[in-house]
């Protein structure tokens, strides 16, 4: 073997590596988040409809997929409790949850100097409607819509 088919080989070698290597560490899927589509929807222990209720959520509550077994998502929401959901029972996600210590300013502008249209409590839920840098403009279900900085969200 010559000096010059040598170092084709080992060139082709580590080309090779270094793919199977990027493949591996690429996620096999993206991060799915999704709301809940109507009220009074059960979070059941195991994805099946006789096992125990682990909670029950509302309209608009938004779901962070772990994984989906046939007709079922196994959950978890913003404080990192987890259970089962029927698939009928979520769809597209377009809410956010409040995810502060206690309450965030809702703003008028897309920034910290503009007046403060309301003050939201941690847990509120809300529709998203458009995104500008880091802020996210929301809907209340009152009707208020005003800027929140998207870190204090969840989703």
């Amino acid at each position: 073997m010559s000096v010059h088919t040598f170092f084709q080989s080992r060139a082709r070698a580590v080309v090779a590596v270094s793919a199977t290597c990027f493949l591996l560490a690429t996620p096999v899927f993206a991060e799915e988040y999704v709301s809940v589509v109507k009220d009074n929807v059960n979070v059941r222990s195991a994805p099946n409809t006789t096992s125990p209720v682990a909670m029950e959520l509302f309209q608009g509550y938004p779901l962070k997929v772990i994984k989906k077994d046939g007709e079922w998502a196994q959950i978890s929401d913003f404080e990192g409790d987890t259970g089962w959901i029927h698939t009928s029972l979520i769809g597209k996600n377009d809410t956010v949850i409040i995810n502060a210590t206690k309450s965030v300013n809702m703003r008028s502008e897309p920034n910290t100097t503009s007046p403060v249209v309301a003050d939201v409590e941690r847990g509120v839920i809300m529709t998203k409607v458009g995104e500008e840098g880091q802020w996210v403009q929301l809907k209340h279900s009152s009707g208020t819509v005003g800027w929140i900085y998207k870190p204090l969200l969840w989703p």
